[in-house]
């Protein structure tokens, strides 16, 4: 069968790196089953020939009117498909959108007709706010970290910036790569226009990464592989910090003087 990717090798790496982080998160074990959504913007890719394609499908709403999306295309993870066949089939387990010009649905072009993700609506919502704002970012990314989501049950954690305090003070990789930290969203409906309100605001806040309380991390970044890199190096922060305190002591964690100082060599916002 031939793939919109046959002909477009700049949109075929692009693929392929989604594709890569897919599998990294099943090895990870932060994508049981059907865990986990992608989408990546992929609007700067898109030539004349790809954007005339017809649709497969009739449009399907949003649930949104999003203005800063007329005229954009995505690639989506599809609904109950598993980030594990995805690693190996992007193109049979997402498919390539594109937003109708009401900005209120969206169609179906590539390759087949497999429905995006269910929450596409909160995915999308992100994307129109980056637009609106002028963020160079093109991709998100929402899976479930086991670490980072077992600390979400300790309601000390959820105040604000508590944990990117802790998290920071693991390792010093930790500041250097996620230097903005991590924002904190309380419980709510997965998939509701709550939780996706509630996550832009947090991202307005200036994170890039958002941890979903006993549910999961959703992060933001110029490609998929630095989103993942970010929520990466998060966990392992959350992995030393577990470790420790099941060998029986609680870790000192670097200090503020520590930490100072590393944001003063290189030159990260503290």
């Amino acid at each position: 069968m031939k793939s919109i990717l046959d002909n477009h090798p700049a949109l075929a790496a692009e693929v392929a790196r989604v594709a890569e982080v897919a599998g990294y998160l099943w090895q990870r074990g932060w994508a049981e089953r059907n865990g986990g959504n992608i989408t990546v913007n992929i609007t700067h890719l898109v030539d004349p020939g790809i954007a005339a394609l017809p649709a497969l499908a009739p449009p399907r709403p949003i649930g949104a009117t999003l203005p800063h999306l007329r005229g954009t295309f995505f690639y989506c993870k599809g609904t109950n498909r598993r980030m594990r066949d995805l690693a190996r089939r992007p193109m049979e387990n997402g498919s390539v959108i594109r937003i109708t010009p009401d900005c209120a649905h969206y169609e179906i072009i590539a390759d087949t007709v497999v429905a995006p993700t269910s929450e596409l609506p909160s995915h999308l919502s992100v994307h129109n706010y980056l637009i609106g704002k002028g963020s160079t970012y093109r991709a998100s990314l929402h899976t479930h970290p086991t670490e980072l989501v077992a600390l979400s049950h300790h309601r000390p954690f959820l105040q604000p910036d508590v944990l990117t305090r802790l998290l920071w003070s693991m390792i010093p990789e930790t500041k250097a790569f996620c230097p903005r930290g991590l924002g904190i969203v309380p419980y709510m409906l997965p998939g509701s226009v709550e939780l996706a309100e509630a996550t832009i605001r947090a991202i307005d806040e200036d994170y890039d990464v958002v941890l979903w309380e006993k549910h999961g991390v959703f992060a933001v970044a110029d490609d998929i592989v630095e989103a993942f890199d970010m929520v990466d190096t998060l966990s392992k922060s959350a992995a030393i910090y577990r470790d420790a305190r099941a060998m029986g002591f609680t870790p000192d964690g670097m200090t503020e003087a520590q930490m100072n100082e590393l944001s003063r060599v290189f030159r990260l916002p503290k």
